[in-house]
């Protein structure tokens, strides 16, 4: 075998690593709706929120000391704006959920695939290629057939309208984190970090303007605080630290069309897990989500 023949096989082969990453947070955000509905029959959003947040920063916090120690976050305030965002986008999201079904939940914040594009176009300047612009769309249209159980027809409530508004700032979280971020000094793990420090003190703060003092209080329930540490572990911690990562290293709208496939393997979830059952039109949604990721994955940037 040449040389360049090696060289050849090598880029062929070559492990997608931050697609890998990014399908993996899909899993885990596929299963986190039916298990936000179960943690908030124990407590309020607002402070369900503030304990999620306050022990994602508390867990990284000690890296993120180290990497102040070496100087490698010169530019740290970047994160602040951000965390204010993600902030708006988990009241919107969490108050949407307690409000509306998981099928319309998933269906509404998938559309953040394809406003994604959009913000691009408007913050970054960037226009969107015709094939990412194609497989978005490909995309939303399958998370609509999943997501449908009977016809087309979507009543929104308001529920539905924050899970939109949710959807519209994660296009927005995307494109300025990618923005903020370019050719800046702060570490991943500081700007995880620092951002969610941000979300638990609006939350805090929130919460202690908005609710009585007897709804103040630490659940006791174990499963409350199984469900917290799974939360905060998989679908805080590590997913949005792969979010920022990921982010840094491709193009929005890439990342948003890859974490928007979780309706998918919340359905999978569901038929393995819970052994529900999908319909022929389900299936074919289904398929053409994963037609979009798989080629979303291997194709270049």
């Amino acid at each position: 075998m040449t040389t360049a023949e090696s060289s050849y096989l090598r880029r062929g082969v070559r492990l997608p690593v931050t697609e890998g990453l990014l399908l993996l947070v899909a899993v885990f955000w596929g299963t986190s709706y039916g298990l936000t509905k179960s943690a908030l029959l124990y407590t309020s959003v607002l402070v369900f929120i503030a304990i999620r947040f306050s022990i994602t920063f508390l867990s990284i916090l000690p890296v993120v000391i180290r990497d102040f120690r070496r100087g490698l976050n010169q530019d740290w305030s970047i994160a602040i704006p951000t965390g204010f965002i993600l902030s708006a986008i988990f009241l919107c999201e969490v108050f949407g959920v307690a409000q509306t079904s998981a099928s319309n939940a998933a269906f509404l914040i998938s559309l953040s695939v394809i406003l994604t594009a959009f913000a691009e176009l408007v913050i970054n300047k960037k226009r969107v290629s015709n094939t990412l612009l194609v497989l978005t769309l490909c995309s939303v249209v399958g998370v609509l057939l999943l997501t449908s159980k009977q016809g087309f027809e979507l009543s929104l409530n308001r529920g539905d309208y924050l899970i939109l508004t949710a959807a519209l700032l994660r296009a927005v979280m995307v494109t300025s984190t990618k923005r903020f971020t370019e050719g800046k000094k702060i570490t991943t793990s500081t700007l995880t970090c620092l951002q969610s420090l941000v979300v638990a003190l609006v939350a805090l703060l929130a919460a202690w303007g908005y609710l009585p003092s007897s709804e103040f209080v630490l659940p006791v329930e174990q499963e409350f605080w199984l469900i917290v540490a799974y939360l905060v572990l998989f679908c805080t911690l590590f997913a949005f630290y792969v979010q920022n990562y990921a982010v840094r290293k491709t193009s929005p709208t890439r990342v948003s069309l890859l974490m928007g496939s979780e309706p998918l393997f919340g359905a999978l979830f569901a038929m393995l897990w819970l052994q529900e059952s999908l319909s022929a039109l389900q299936l074919v949604g289904g398929g053409l989500i994963l037609v979009s990721v798989v080629v979303t994955s291997v194709r270049e940037n």
